[in-house]
């Protein structure tokens, strides 16, 4: 990455955006116009809406219009692997990438900042929490887990446990990060909290207009630290029966706004503060 322009080098006020589909939904643009205003910076970030057969198309022509980079979510975030000329190891790892560099020469750089973004949250709202205390258990198989599983292995947490509804997809994890992980079935899924001291609800279950998620949360340790990775509502039904029963909780808002900044940083030249005034203009 040491071809990369420094954005103070750049003659043109530098752009970036968003590409998924559907894409009018985000947060991303008002965050990043919130960060771009605070900080007196040249630049635009926007959303840009790209179906799957044209995705190939778009990020070639991105460099050339004047982008910088973008962030990329559903659908494309696997996709992109493919199309991207380097692939940094942990976006390899977990098999999608979520934020894009364009270089000078027109290539494009693909990283993952999601499990980036996933601690970070969990140390700025929980200073004291230790990811080696005990065994940590993961609720989903998608493309956020594996970024969640990776995280927390790379943290030091000694055995992680994951169930799925589809346990084939929580076997295939396992077959990727290896000897730590357990495979729970989804009928045990309450079971593989006891004892845990850190539970994460990786799946999209609770958000509203989605299915509730149906664990019981019996077996909990009170004082374990539970995160879940939805955000609509901020307050999930999961994480407010886990404060009920004691433990520590941390909503998902502070993943989204983590997992912005180091591409900020590298599209604009600053790396921005995650605080809540970002909080409050990412809600609005």
């Amino acid at each position: 990455m040491q071809d990369d322009l420094p954005a103070s080098q750049i003659t043109h006020a530098p752009l970036a955006g968003v590409i998924g589909m559907p894409i009018a939904h985000s947060r991303s643009p008002r965050l990043h116009g919130h960060w771009l205003a605070r900080y007196g910076l040249p630049g635009h970030y926007v959303p840009i809406p790209v179906m799957p057969e044209h995705l190939a198309e778009v990020l070639r022509i991105l460099p050339r219009a004047g982008f910088v980079g973008a962030n990329v979510t559903i659908p494309h975030k696997e996709a992109v692997l493919t199309l991207a000329d380097t692939v940094t190891d942990r976006a390899a790892l977990i098999g999608a990438a979520n934020t894009l560099i364009f270089r000078p020469d027109g290539k494009i750089h693909a990283d993952n900042t999601d499990g980036y973004g996933f601690i970070a949250n969990l140390r700025q709202n929980e200073p004291d929490w230790q990811p080696d205390l005990g065994p940590a258990a993961v609720i989903g198989a998608g493309g956020a887990a594996r970024a969640v599983v990776a995280s927390l292995l790379d943290s030091g947490v000694k055995e992680l446990r994951i169930a799925n509804r589809t346990r084939l997809r929580a076997e295939q994890i396992k077959a990727e990060f290896g000897a730590r992980l357990v495979v729970y079935d989804w009928a045990q899924v309450g079971n593989m909290l006891e004892g845990a001291s850190t539970v994460v609800n990786a799946t999209s279950l609770g958000m509203d207009g989605k299915q509730p998620l149906r664990v019981p949360l019996d077996a909990l340790s009170p004082g374990a630290l539970v995160t879940d990775l939805v955000y609509t509502p901020l307050m999930t039904p999961f994480l407010s029966e886990a404060q009920a029963r004691g433990c520590r909780v941390v909503d998902g808002l502070g993943m989204l706004l983590h997992q912005a900044a180091p591409g900020f940083e590298r599209w604009f030249g600053q790396r921005p503060d995650v605080d809540d005034e970002a909080r409050r203009v990412a809600l609005e």
